[in-house]
C-alpha cells in the first residue's frame, strides 16, 4: 500500500512542466517493512488540471529511495529489535534479511520467490558479515533451481529416510539393522538435530571418536580397542550411506561434509607383533622389576594384562599346577607349565590369600593406566619396534602354543577366546606345522 504525506500542490518549472515534490510512504505488506520515498514528479503541461486522485507512480517520474539499509555492521547496529526480519534485493526475486535481535548478534534469512509464485524462506543463521549472507542466499537459490529441497533437512531426517529406503528395497533385515544403529548414535545423538546443510567434517569426526573414547578408557588389551574401531567404522559407512542417499535424494546439495570423513585404518584384523626369542629376551631385561613380572606371566599364560591384574594369590593353585583367571569370556581354569608353576609359587610365597599377584612397586594392582608407559619405555629401552603393545605379548605366547602343535581347542581355552579366532588369525601356523608332517612324507 502507498500512502501520500502531506498534499503538496503542483509549482510551475521554468520549463513548460508542472513539478510536484512530495513524500509518500510504502506498507510492505509480505515484510511489514516501510519505506519512505522523497519524489520529485515531473508531468508535462496538459490544458486540464492535474488531479491528486488515485496516485499510482506513472512511468515518467523520478525517485530516490531512502530504504533501511543492512549492508554495514554499523547500519545493522542502529536498527530498532524486532521479529521481522529488514530484507534487501539480491537479484530479481531474491533478497537476503537480517533479524535484529534485543540480545546478542542478529540473524540472517533468505527469501525467493519460486515458479509458483509462493515465498520460500531459508534460515541462514548466525554470519560473520552482509557478504556472507548473500553467498549463502545465492547458494541457497542455485541449489533449488537444480531441485535441491527447499525445506530444512536434518542427519536424523535423512537417516530415517535411508531407513525407509531399506524396507523397500533392501528387505526387513537390512533395515532393522541400521535404524538400530541410528537410535543407539544418531537419532538422541547431538549430530542428529544438525542441519544437513551445514554439516561439517568436524560434526562427523567428533561423532566418530565418541564411539571409541569410553573404551579407550576401559580396554583391557589391544584387541578390544581393534574391535571397537571396527565396529564404528560399521557405523560410519552406514551413516555415510544415509548422508550419499540425500544427497542423492536432492535433500543437500553437496558432500562436502562427510566425503573426507575415512575409517580407522587396519583395524579388521589384530595387529601382527609377534616377537622372536631374542627380542622376548631383551623386552624383559629392559623392563623395571615391577612390570616385568606381569610381562613374564603374560608370556607364560597367553593371558590378558587385566585378566592378570585381577589375580590374587588364591587363585593359584600349585598342587594342580593352574590359575583361576576371570575375564571378559567368564571364568576359566588355566594349565600352567613347570616353568610357570615355578615363576608364580615365587610371586606367592608368604602371601595372604587375597593378595595380587601382581602389583606396582607401591603395591597397587595394575591397571592399563599404571602399566601403559613403564611398558613403553621397556619398548624404547629394547629398541623394539613402537607397535609392540602389551597385546604383542599375548599374541607371542598364543602362536608359540600353536606353533608347538598344541590343539586349537586347548589354546582357545587357556587364551579366553573362541576357535574360530584362532582358526582365523593363527590359522597359517597349523599350516606350516602340517606342511612339516607332510614333508617327512615319502609319497613318490
Amino acid at each position: 500500500m502507498i500512502r501520500e504525506v502531506g498534499a503538496p500542490g503542483w509549482d510551475r518549472t521554468s520549463n513548460p512542466c508542472l513539478r510536484r515534490a512530495g513524500t509518500w510512504v510504502h506498507d510492505d505488506p509480505q515484510t511489514s517493512n516501510t519505506i519512505t520515498y522523497h519524489i520529485d514528479f515531473i508531468k508535462k503541461q496538459v490544458c486540464c488540471s492535474p488531479t491528486r486522485s488515485s496516485l499510482k507512480f506513472p512511468y515518467n517520474f523520478r525517485t530516490k529511495i531512502m530504504a533501511t539499509s543492512i549492508v554495514s555492521k554499523t547500519a545493522r547496529d542502529k536498527l530498532p529489535p524486532r521479529r521481522e526480519p529488514y530484507f534487501a534485493r539480491v537479484q530479481s526475486g531474491l533478497f537476503v534479511g537480517f533479524r535484529k535481535l534485543a540480545e546478542g548478534d542478529g540473524t540472517w534469512i533468505a527469501r525467493r520467490r519460486n515458479e509458483a509464485g509462493k515465498q520460500e524462506y531459508k534460515a541462514l543463521g548466525t554470519l560473520p558479515n552482509f557478504d556472507d549472507a548473500v553467498k549463502a542466499t545465492l547458494e541457497w537459490s542455485k541449489a533449488a533451481d537444480a531441485g535441491v529441497s527447499t525445506k530444512t533437512t536434518t542427519v536424523k531426517d535423512s537417516c530415517e529416510h535411508y531407513v525407509k529406503h531399506l524396507g523397500l528395497h533392501k528387505g526387513a533385515s537390512s533395515k532393522s539393522d541400521a535404524e538400530g544403529r541410528f537410535r543407539r548414535l544418531v537419532y538422541d545423538n547431538k549430530i542428529g538435530r544438525i542441519d544437513l546443510s551445514k554439516l561439517r567434517t568436524s560434526h562427523v569426526k567428533d561423532w566418530l571418536a565418541e564411539q571409541i573414547s569410553e573404551i579407550e578408557e576401559s580396554a583391557e588389551d589391544e584387541d578390544d580397542l581393534r574391535r571397537a574401531k571396527d565396529s564404528a567404522n560399521r557405523n560410519l559407512a552406514s551413516l555415510k550411506a544415509a548422508l550419499n542417499l540425500a544427497l542423492h535424494d536432492r535433500l543437500v546439495a553437496t558432500d562436502a561434509g562427510w566425503k573426507t570423513v575415512t575409517k580407522f585404518k587396519d583395524v579388521g584384523r589384530r595387529r601382527q607383533s609377534f616377537l622372536p626369542a631374542e627380542q622376548r629376551s631383551a623386552l624383559i631385561e629392559a623392563c623395571a622389576e615391577d612390570i616385568r613380572q606381569l610381562v613374564k606371566a603374560m608370556l607364560f599364560t597367553a593371558a590378558r594384562p587385566g585378566e592378570l591384574a585381577r589375580a590374587c594369590v588364591k587363585h593359584f593353585d600349585s598342587q594342580q599346577g593352574t590359575l583361576v583367571l576371570d575375564g571378559k569370556t567368564g571364568h576359566r581354569i588355566v594349565s600352567l607349565s613347570s616353568a610357570a608353576i615355578d615363576f608364580l609359587e615365587e610371586r606367592t610365597k608368604s602371601r595372604i590369600a587375597n593378595a595380587p599377584i601382581f602389583s606396582t612397586e607401591y603395591g597397587q594392582p595394575w591397571n592399563k593406566d599404571s602399566w601403559k608407559k613403564p611398558f613403553k619405555d621397556a619398548v624404547k629401552a629394547a629398541q623394539l619396534p613402537a607397535s609392540v603393545v602389551m597385546y604383542s605379548l599375548r599374541h607371542t605366547a598364543i602362536s608359540e602354543m600353536i606353533a608347538s602343535g598344541i590343539d586349537s581347542f586347548e589354546v582357545a581355552r587357556m587364551a579366553g577366546t573362541s576357535t574360530e579366532m584362532i582358526d582365523k588369525h593363527y590359522g597359517h601356523l597349523q599350516h606350516d606345522r602340517m606342511r612339516a608332517k607332510l614333508d617327512a612324507i615319502a609319497i613318490l
